[in-house]
């Protein structure tokens, strides 16, 4: 059976030799007449699976012994809530910042005035004139040079990558540089999370909903500093307590036991591929081809700022609107689904994820090219 090209931005496509590695072990995990689902968490099996999955992580990573790797549940939109309940409360403050880049990290700034005085260290949420071209709100970053962190604060969140809005910033500064030393960096990466090497140390704390590049929905990873642990106010629930995941790793309660089976499958697979340093080569030569057509073409547009442009996450618009119906309809018919943009920004949207494969990227661009030739 011949499978589309699925340009999801999530839950995503997944790497085919892992799904057919899960069919295969459906019934019957390596020989212990039980399926990965049917398993006791506290089984000797899936503590093996679970141990796996998080070592083969900290080995993309490169996740050094002094941060805790958790595999949580509820999504990164539940993490915008645990994130404050953790760490708003180091210090006696209850102060936050965040930089506001996007749908996400606003969402996220929201949810965190729920637990103590969280303000907005920055924000692109206005238009801006950059390199001679008016951005509208939320397709740039501010610089970090006009961040402003309070030296008092808790932590600083961001998010690295708007799924919506097709924004990537990996230029992480140091609190200590914005003149907030010990104020820890605390980074959504759900939607480019695996997609590169990132330097865990730069940051208290990364996390992002497995459904992009590290699994399936239903588990979302967190990599904390060991010394950020410990801090949760009183009303955090304790399944939802790091301290507590961590020192039960990740087995307090029942956690998502077959998200992480899959989960721990992408992992081998990335490594597999030859890890981090070798999938960016390919998201990077994926993305190149992607953009390249839009800048080429006056018949597409993307409205990002070009240094901070998404290598996961490609919006795009065509010149007459009112072909995007028909656009949508033919790449159905060519296989190429989900394509339709965020409801909040129109358009239309690629995520060219880790699996998806530059075959994927091609079919799309040609489609592209075509549709451009007989509706231009």
């Amino acid at each position: 059976m011949s499978r589309p090209w699925n340009f999801s931005a999530g839950p995503s496509v997944l790497p085919e030799p892992v799904l057919r590695q899960a069919a295969q072990e459906m019934l019957d995990w390596h020989g212990c007449g039980m399926s990965v689902m049917e398993m006791s968490h506290r089984g000797k099996q899936f503590i093996q699976i679970c141990d796996e999955a998080e070592a083969d992580l900290r080995s993309l990573l490169q996740v050094p012994e002094d941060y805790a790797v958790l595999f949580m549940q509820g999504g990164a939109s539940a993490e915008n809530a645990i994130v404050p309940m953790n760490l708003i409360g180091r210090g006696g403050a209850h102060a936050a910042d965040y930089v506001l880049t996007g749908h996400w990290s606003a969402r996220s700034h929201k949810e965190a005035a729920r637990y103590g005085d969280v303000q907005v260290a920055a924000s692109s949420g206005a238009a801006t004139v950059l390199d001679g071209r008016e951005q509208a709100p939320w397709t740039w970053v501010p610089p970090a040079g006009d961040w402003h962190v309070r030296p008092g604060s808790a932590y600083l969140h961001l998010c690295s990558n708007e799924t919506i809005g097709g924004v990537e910033f990996m230029d992480w500064p140091d609190p200590a540089s914005l003149g907030a030393p010990g104020v820890p960096l605390v980074v959504d990466a759900s939607s480019h999370f695996l997609s590169r090497p990132m330097d865990v140390r730069r940051v208290g704390m990364m996390y992002a909903g497995a459904q992009k590049n590290a699994g399936p929905a239903g588990v979302t990873v967190v990599v904390v500093r060991r010394d950020l642990l410990g801090h949760a106010l009183p009303i955090c629930p304790s399944a939802f307590d790091y301290a507590n995941v961590a020192a039960e790793h990740s087995r307090f309660n029942t956690p998502p036991t077959y998200a992480i089976y899959i989960a721990g499958l992408v992992y081998k697979w990335l490594l597999a591929q030859g890890g981090l340093a070798a999938i960016e080569a390919q998201n990077i030569a994926k993305a190149d081809l992607l953009y390249g057509l839009l800048d080429r073409s006056s018949f597409y547009a993307n409205p990002i700022h070009a240094p901070v442009r998404s290598r996961m996450n490609v919006p795009f618009v065509l010149a007459d609107k009112r072909l995007d119906a028909a656009f949508l309809e033919g790449a159905e018919r060519a296989g190429l689904h989900q394509l339709k943009g965020h409801k909040s920004v129109g358009g239309m949207r690629a995520s060219i994820y880790n699996a998806l494969p530059l075959a994927g990227v091609q079919a799309l661009v040609d489609y592209m090219k075509e549709f451009e030739r007989t509706h231009g």
